[in-house]
């Protein structure tokens, strides 16, 4: 994993303006849901920052009762990831339901004795999401994503998992933006604070898993897309070749991900 100086180059231009920033994904939410008709969300709570900041907005566009908030656990599951998830289920308020995806995942797992634990992971996610569209149906409300734009754009995600939701509030938030607005709505310090993980094997962390920090990610994202640098004038302000190369690839690899389906055009 890269470490070392490359995580010291801070660009101001991901300053958030944390006011302007909340009040236009509020709104957002309240328009898209009014455009749908529909007044209450669904959404996987899994007590990382990025699934409880996701939460604090939808409940301020559409009020605590209308926000249904889902524990999934796979067997012994991840006991601080679910303390933090009762965390913020008690300072919102909001209605909770809790499934064990356990029966759900297992059956398949134990055809394929050999199975990894990415495979094996994909399996959870979109356990995880059959939970939440059912959910959706006799809640009657909409499936909030809780994906940021650096997940996205390096790919960090499940096709057909937390990849679908009927809309991406965070989607538009660089992973260090997610910290800054996160703290400005109140999410509590310990889940702003710790390690990002997916929680699908123990021990797994998104850093771990990709290779560097989301920090340094953030950054050589932002140079390259918003400010079209390219990757030697990226590596002119002081960032590790290496490191440049290895961010941009993934974004590349992955890109298929991103876009619609292809499909033959016949006329």
């Amino acid at each position: 994993m890269f470490t070392g100086r490359e995580e010291l180059i801070l660009l101001d231009e991901l300053d958030l303006d944390t006011g302007e920033a909340r009040d236009t994904i509020v709104r957002f939410i309240q328009e898209e849901f009014g455009k749908a008709g529909f007044s209450r969300a669904v959404l996987g709570l899994s007590g990382g920052i990025d699934s409880a900041l996701a939460c604090y907005l939808a409940v301020e566009a559409l009020g605590p009762e209308n926000v249904r908030a889902l524990l999934m656990p796979y067997g012994s599951g991840n006991p601080g990831g679910e303390a933090d998830a009762w965390l913020v289920i008690g300072k919102l308020r909001i209605p909770w339901v809790k499934i064990d995806i356990t029966p759900m995942v297992d059956p398949l797992v134990r055809l394929y004795p050999e199975m990894n634990a990415r495979r094996k992971g994909n399996i959870m996610a979109r356990a995880r999401m059959i939970v939440l569209y059912d959910q959706s149906e006799e809640f009657r409300g909409l499936v909030v994503g809780t994906s940021n734009k650096t997940e996205i754009l390096l790919g960090y995600f499940t096709l057909w998992a937390d990849s679908a939701a009927a809309i991406k509030p965070l989607g538009d938030l660089y992973k260090c933006q997610v910290r800054q607005l996160a703290r400005i709505v109140g999410v509590p310090e310990r889940i702003v604070r710790k390690a990002p993980s997916a929680d699908l094997w123990e021990g797994q962390t998104d850093e771990g898993e990709l290779g560097f920090s989301y920090d340094v990610a953030d950054q050589v994202l932002y140079l390259f897309l918003e400010e079209e640098k390219s990757e030697e004038e990226i590596v002119e302000q002081g960032f590790p070749q290496g490191l440049v190369r290895h961010v941009l690839q993934r974004m590349r690899a992955t890109a298929f991900k991103r876009g619609p389906i292809p499909t033959p055009r016949l006329r």
